[in-house]
């Protein structure tokens, strides 16, 4: 990865330098990838989002002022992309209810299997975090599994960070909602 910073290597990549936009890619590819399987799930959708996002910045790459971080930027671009990719979804599940009457499920997050009991926890989590509103699991994703900071996250999503405390707070809620009886179920199986 290219020691130049984010600054430098933009002004490469705007006068045509691929390599400076190569190691922007690899340096925010990570962190893209994050908000967007963390929205969508990891799969083809996740996939195209994030490369997406990347061809979206490059065809705005002259136009960038710098008024937020790159990172930021990105990740606004990301999940912006991955809302409506949700959108796409919900339209394309309806019609599929429409005409059967019985929902599609959507793709499981992949997840490693030498550790059973740390992919259970993995998918218990990520399936809780897939039924919150999209309201909600936008600043879930950002806040908790990518670990922005509040201002940081309502500067991505172009909130007040009252409304992402608020959101964050019923989203926790809810997850514990959720998630209250695996963890007790968890914690009795280590118990006995």
């Amino acid at each position: 990865m290219s020691p130049l910073p984010d600054d430098i290597l933009l002004d490469h990549a705007r006068s045509g330098d691929e390599l400076a936009f190569r190691a922007l890619v690899e340096r925010y590819e990570s962190a893209v990838a994050s908000v967007v399987i963390g929205m969508l799930g990891a799969g083809d959708d996740a996939d195209d989002v994030g490369q997406e996002t990347f061809i979206r910045f490059h065809g705005a790459m002259s136009t960038f002022r710098g008024d937020a971080a790159l990172g930021t930027y990105l990740r606004r671009i990301a999940m912006n992309l991955s809302l409506n990719a949700l959108k796409r979804r919900r339209r394309f599940s309806l019609r599929l209810v429409s005409r059967d009457q019985t929902a599609t499920p959507l793709d499981e997050p992949a997840v490693d299997a030498y550790d059973a009991e740390g992919a259970e926890r993995v998918t218990m989590v990520r399936r809780a975090v897939a039924q919150l509103g999209e309201k909600q699991r936008s600043v879930v994703v950002l806040r908790l599994l990518d670990g922005l900071s509040t201002n940081e996250t309502a500067e991505v999503l172009e909130l007040p960070a009252g409304t992402v405390m608020s959101r964050l707070s019923r989203g926790v809620a809810e997850l514990q909602r959720q998630l209250g009886w695996y963890a007790n179920d968890s914690k009795e199986r280590h118990d006995a």
